[in-house]
C-alpha cells in the first residue's frame, strides 16, 4: 500500500510533468491544486530533489520542475525513493533482498510462491508506466464538456 507521502508525491509530479519541459512550479500552486498540505509538500519535493527527480530555480520565476522528461521517470523509481522496496515481503526484493524472519525454506514458501506472481505483476506495471503515461491516463478519463448548439 502506498503512503500518503508517495501519494501527494506523484500528484505533485503529474502536475510537473503537465507543465511546458523546465518550466518552474510553485510549491503553494501545486498544493493548492492537489489539495496538499503545503509544509508537508516543500518536504517531499526536497527528498525528490535529493534524488535526482527534480530541480529547482530560486527567486523570481522559480520553483521546481523535473529533472528528466516524464517520459523517462518511472512509478516504480519514485516509489522504490519514498517508500523504498516495491516487494511486500523481504524475500522477493531484488532491491533490498533478506531472508523473511521464521522461514525454513524459501523454495516452498507459500506465502512467497502466491505473492511472487502478484509482485512480479505490480512491478511490471509501475516499472513501464511513467509520469507522462499517468497524466495522458488521468487526461484520458477526465470527462468531456458536452457542447451543444441550436439554431
Amino acid at each position: 500500500m502506498l503512503t500518503m507521502k508517495t501519494k501527494y508525491a506523484l500528484k505533485a509530479l503529474g502536475q510537473l510533468a503537465s507543465a511546458p519541459p523546465g518550466a518552474p512550479m510553485l510549491i503553494a500552486d501545486i498544493a493548492e491544486r492537489e489539495e496538499i498540505p503545503k509544509k508537508f509538500l516543500e518536504a517531499i519535493l526536497a527528498e525528490l530533489k535529493q534524488h535526482g527527480i527534480l530541480r529547482s530555480r530560486k527567486g523570481r520565476g522559480g520553483g521546481y520542475y523535473l529533472a528528466k522528461s516524464p517520459d523517462t521517470i518511472t512509478l516504480a523509481s519514485i516509489i522504490r525513493v519514498l517508500d523504498g522496496p516495491l516487494a511486500p515481503v523481504p524475500c522477493l526484493s531484488r532491491t533490498a533482498y533478506q531472508r523473511c524472519e521464521g522461514c525454513k525454506d524459501e523454495a516452498t514458501c507459500g506465502i512467497r510462491l502466491v505473492l511472487r506472481e502478484a509482485h512480479a505483476a505490480s512491478v511490471k506495471v509501475l516499472e513501464s508506466t511513467t509520469l507522462a503515461d499517468m497524466v495522458q491516463r488521468t487526461e484520458s478519463a477526465a470527462p468531456r464538456p458536452v457542447l451543444r448548439y441550436s439554431i
